[in-house]
């Protein structure tokens, strides 16, 4: 009887253990999914900041207004590849506007006129703002990958995934790191 209790108490808190690891692997995955969602945010945010200066520089520029078209292209392209849910065409497409965004400063120094328009400064600094804090969010969600990836990794935590993989194991995609230099950085190990 003594035995039958003590493997009772055994099984009780290998579930209550076994519970608290699922609970604690949803919570990351949820966490990612958040980071993601901050990064949909700020992507909005920018190409609302876009489509403001587009207005603005419209009333100094005669056609020379293909940057600008390339940005509602690149995030029409952004957009479509999100609703199919192809994540690096969309993370492409995003990591191109941002390229584009580092170079708003050389079409301002083509415009004297424009470079002194109040509004069109605030929407130069509001972009520069905006990639900061985008590069945050995509910093957080990468950070948050990594976490997620390292724990359900982890002995005991790999067999509670692989008793609810449907729930638990996810792939996530890194914003800005390709796959490779991903597995480069995950097989990564110290040379004494």
């Amino acid at each position: 009887m003594r035995i039958f209790s003590i493997l009772l108490i055994a099984v009780a808190v290998i579930i209550m253990w076994s519970i608290a690891i699922y609970n604690k692997l949803i919570r990351m995955i949820e966490e990612v999914n958040n980071n993601q969602k901050q990064i949909d945010v700020q992507l909005d945010r920018r190409f609302k900041v876009y489509e403001s200066l587009i207005e603005t520089v419209k009333k100094y520029m005669d056609y020379e207004q293909t940057t600008l078209k390339d940005v509602v292209k690149l995030r029409s392209q952004a957009q479509k590849a999100r609703n199919s849910g192809d994540n690096s065409a969309r993370m492409a497409a995003e990591d191109a506007i941002s390229k584009i965004g580092g170079n708003i400063n050389f079409l301002f120094e083509q415009y004297p006129d424009l470079k002194a328009d109040k509004n069109a400064l605030q929407l130069q600094e509001e972009i520069v703002n905006t990639e900061n804090k985008l590069a945050f969010a995509k910093q957080a969600y990468n950070d948050s990958i990594e976490q997620y990836e390292a724990k359900r990794k982890s002995f005991f935590e790999s067999m509670v995934v692989s008793i609810f993989s449907s729930k638990l194991l996810k792939e996530f995609a890194y914003w800005g790191i390709s796959d490779s230099d991903r597995t480069e950085q995950e097989n990564y190990k110290v040379k004494f």
